[in-house]
């Protein structure tokens, strides 16, 4: 068993009653470079006491062969529980979703999840983030690292946390956002949440997509509820930050200010 294996076997999920646990969710996993690390979270997720769970892997033609790895699991699977999109070439973590979640919405998903491929989100943490939602009758869950009992890995440096914490802080006040953790990427979607939101017309092609789903889902008052999670680094490949990526989420919140629809 290596670390990412077992890291996933010592999560613990909730089993949720019925009609809740057979719910139609559809879960959007954007991959570039994953090959290493997308075995493993499609197995975590499947073993979820979640029967009604599907998966959706949107690869933007990963040149270490991520995209063949996705069919030999949806062989594995079964493709009426996982499918494939081929995407062109690497267009950004917020088109991947907007692709993916557009596909999911058509063919008929209750439910919408987006987590990472790389597992620094817990699967786990799915049927607790899909019970709070139905529960509290809210629009979408955010896996949060911000609230409290949330916390992230040991394993992160000084200035990532730090960075972290302030592009959080300048997110929250240039956008006047209530939600503590602004740019997380671990979301549980009402589908009808994101037809209100009109994915089509979501600006953001990279990583400032989670701000700008937020902004949205704020400005046209849907109900937000953060659940705490423990956020962990990848344990596999690296990390698609980069300086292009890191510019556009800097000047994305002032473009949003004067988004007015």
């Amino acid at each position: 068993m290596n670390i990412s294996e077992e890291r996933i076997a010592l999560g613990r999920s909730i089993t949720l009653p019925e009609p809740w646990c057979s719910a139609d969710v559809v879960v959007v996993l954007p991959t570039y470079q994953e090959a290493a690390n997308l075995p493993t979270v499609v197995r975590a997720l499947f073993d979820l006491p979640l029967p009604g769970l599907r998966i959706l892997v949107a690869d933007d033609n990963s040149p270490d062969g991520t995209g063949r790895v996705a069919e030999e699991l949806a062989d594995q699977y079964g493709r009426s529980r996982l499918e494939v999109m081929h995407r062109p070439g690497k267009e950004g973590l917020g088109r991947a979703y907007t692709a993916g979640m557009s596909k999911a919405i058509a063919a008929g998903a209750e439910f919408v999840v987006q987590m990472d491929s790389d597992l620094s989100h817990g699967p786990e943490y799915l049927p607790q983030m899909l019970g709070t939602l139905v529960s509290t009758e809210a629009d979408v869950v955010i896996g949060s690292r911000y609230v409290a009992g949330g916390s992230v890995g040991a394993e992160w440096p000084r200035h990532r946390k730090a960075l972290s914490a302030f592009a959080n802080a300048y997110v929250r006040l240039l956008l006047r956002l209530a939600v503590r953790d602004a740019t997380a990427g671990y979301k549980l979607w009402r589908a009808s949440a994101l037809k209100t939101i009109d994915l089509q017309t979501v600006r953001s092609g990279g990583y400032s997509f989670q701000v700008e789903m937020n902004y949205r889902s704020a400005r046209r008052g849907l109900k937000i509820i953060e659940l705490p999670i423990h956020f962990s680094d990848r344990v596999e490949g690296k990390s698609k930050m980069n300086l292009r990526t890191q510019l556009e989420s800097a000047l994305m919140p002032f473009s949003l200010r004067r988004y007015t629809t």
